[in-house]
């Protein structure tokens, strides 16, 4: 359980109606293909899955009732080996009524019994024709053959090997309504919801209960499994399907599709949801479980503990960008109309009829340009408002200031063009620079005379020069200081460079401009470039991004893991090299990655003074939102854990 995943497994056996003997049987056989096969070490069978659901008025047969508390005391038996903890469906007798109950098993020992809430009696369900709604306070009552077992809604069991794992189990129904139990057990501590249900199958039901389990679990910051009963059931007025399901923060991990495989099977990151919920303000939460009247059972799993959790979910390599066409073009709609909004407002609220924008030819002025175009549009100004300024410098090779030029003319913005190495040789000789020193004042000389004509033209025009940067170069510092650093609006600093490629290509293929497309195209085509050092001999783009500062396909991982996620280094490099290691070696991902933190932190101070702009995404850098840091942190820490490794 390593970086605080657990393996959970829900699972639907087969069973037979109120033929105890065989479900048990069942049930321990699911229970130990699930632990063996699965590595699970929290498994949830459905609900009274010793009897099975469908036994009605036998339910008042003491026979029945007696045969699974047996039942019971044999599961535990024949499962103490394992080293899971067993969620099994059960009637338990108590008090002189019956209730429909989750056992909670550990090592051959029923640590508790929490019984239903909500007793359903509506509609096809008659639940309380047999059973009553349980206790919330704990009390002790003798189940499975052992006395003193705690029994009530208001238990929480507590991993010892893993604080962040605690477990609380509800029933069925009790998800369906106004205020599940649920909430109480995820306010008290509990990080993983187990339900034990019996939902039947109906037209539309299984994407109304999917919908219902990922949004508990989204609102209640925590895994979710949910185990259906299954197609062994009577059938004399319902059909159940077996629908099994896991999730976390809203995200679907695992599901076993209705009258399929009866098994959803995944890893939940506990550890995760336990960061989540320190940074979210918003999540309430008792100071001790026991002020909510809570009773916390420990149990061990033993050697499973130990051992680390073979990933199955899905971690996505581009975390910004979906995989789904559909999905990506609804996304970079999304944010196109985000960024194109933000500005028109701030247009609108500086009374500014003009934009200036630095147009490299490169990645990122093309989609400020295109989100510009998009602004003028929706506040009805026209388009050679917008002012692109191409500058070509030492570096400018042909394709860039061509396709500036070009792209310029497709959208109709008005072109100007005002070259910088006169100016910026002249600056050489102010400050004593010798030209052919290409070093670090040779490339920001150029980057500032850049900005400081924007800016002058913006004045000229009355207008407000828009920034071009985007959030991955400001999360490594790629940028020059009062520099290309500085805008007005930066309508892309929460755009990552992945995404930046998606949104030009989307505007490329719906733009309907053959020219316009051709041209973006072959910005697409373009290797990304500052182009502050002088061309090839053969006039190509001599200095490339990403053979300096790394893949951008990485840091943007990177990225997620670290800003969005609080995930720890180690775990950051393990994660990608799971969903990055058939494209980058484990060398080449450390060694990024130690370039990430690095870089990370030595220039937070660029980012400590960042124009407005707007948020599109879950991860930002304002410092008036998301990224509230010091400029002068020390990185040691991080990288001594990746040192260790």
């Amino acid at each position: 359980m390593r970086d605080g995943f657990v393996k959970v497994a829900a699972v639907t056996p087969e069973v037979r109606v109120a033929d105890v003997a065989f479900n048990v049987e069942a049930c321990v056989a699911a229970a130990r293909e699930a632990a063996a096969q699965d590595g699970a070490a929290v498994i949830v069978l459905p609900e009274l899955a010793l009897t099975g659901y469908t036994c009605e008025d036998l339910f008042w047969q003491d026979a029945l009732v007696r045969a699974a508390d047996a039942g019971l005391a044999d599961f535990a038996a024949a499962t103490a080996d394992l080293d899971a903890l067993l969620l099994v469906g059960v009637p338990v007798r108590a008090n002189g009524k019956l209730y429909n109950c989750a056992a909670v098993v550990s090592r051959g020992m029923v640590l508790g019994v929490v019984p239903k809430t909500h007793i359903p009696t509506y509609n096809e369900f008659y639940e309380g024709r047999h059973f009553v709604p349980g206790p919330a306070d704990p009390v002790t009552v003798s189940v499975g053959g052992e006395k003193d077992v705690l029994f009530g809604t208001n238990l929480l069991f507590s991993c010892l090997e893993l604080p962040e794992l605690v477990v609380a189990a509800e029933i069925c129904e009790d998800l369906w309504v106004a205020a599940p139990p649920s909430i109480a057990h995820a306010q008290a501590g509990a990080t993983l919801i187990c339900n034990l249900s019996a939902s039947n199958a109906v037209v539309g039901k299984a994407d109304y209960r999917r919908a219902l389990v990922c949004g508990q679990s989204a609102r209640l910051v925590c895994g979710y499994v949910y185990a259906s009963a299954g197609t062994g059931e009577s059938t004399q007025d319902l059909v159940f399907s077996g629908h099994d399901l896991v999730a976390e923060n809203g995200r679907l991990l695992a599901e076993g599709k209705p009258f399929d495989d009866g098994r959803a099977v995944s890893e939940v990151d506990v550890r995760f949801l336990a960061a989540e919920r320190t940074r979210m303000s918003t999540f309430e939460c008792a100071a001790a479980a026991e002020e909510y009247g809570y009773v916390t059972v420990p149990f061990s799993l033993g050697a499973a503990a130990a051992r680390e959790t073979p990933l199955t979910r899905w971690v996505d390599p581009h975390p910004f960008v979906p995989s789904d066409a559909a999905r990506r073009a609804e996304r970079c709609e999304d944010v196109f109309t985000i960024q194109a909004h933000g500005l028109a407002k701030r247009l609108a609220h500086t009374h500014s009829r003009r934009a200036v924008i630095g147009l490299s030819g490169g990645l990122d002025s093309t989609l400020a340009l295109l989100v510009t175009v998009r602004a003028f549009d929706l506040l009805g100004l026209p388009r050679d408002g917008v002012i692109a300024v191409t500058m070509p410098g030492f570096g400018t090779t042909d394709r860039t200031y061509n396709n500036a030029c070009e792209l310029a003319r497709t959208v109709g913005a008005e072109l100007r063009e005002i070259g910088i190495a006169a100016s910026v040789r002249q600056h050489f000789s102010d400050i004593g620079h010798d030209e052919s020193v290409h070093d670090v004042t040779y490339e920001n000389a150029q980057a500032r005379e850049r900005t400081q004509i924007l800016m002058d033209v913006a004045n000229q025009e009355g207008g407000l020069v828009i920034g071009t940067g985007d959030l991955s170069e400001l999360a490594l510092g790629w940028a020059t200081y009062n520099g290309d650093h500085m805008s007005m609006y930066a309508v892309n600093a929460s755009v990552p460079k992945t995404l930046v490629r998606h949104l030009v290509r989307y505007v490329a293929d719906t733009c309907g401009d053959a020219a316009e497309s051709e041209v973006l195209l072959d910005v697409l085509d373009t290797p990304v470039s500052p182009e502050l050092l002088p061309a090839t001999g053969d006039g190509k783009i001599a200095q490339k991004t990403e053979d300096l500062v790394g893949p951008y396909e990485l840091h943007d991982f990177f990225l997620y893991e670290v800003l969005r996620r609080g995930t720890n280094p180690s775990k950051v490099y393990r994660l990608a090299r799971y969903a990055l290691g058939e494209k980058y070696d484990d060398a080449t991902i450390l060694s990024w990655l130690k370039v990430f933190y690095r870089r990370y932190f030595a220039q937070h101070f660029k980012r400590s003074c960042l124009p407005d702009g707007p948020k599109v995404g879950s991860a930002a850098v304002s410092p008036r939102g998301d990224l509230r840091m010091p400029s002068d942190a020390c990185s040691a820490l991080w990288l001594a854990e990746l040192e260790s490794l």
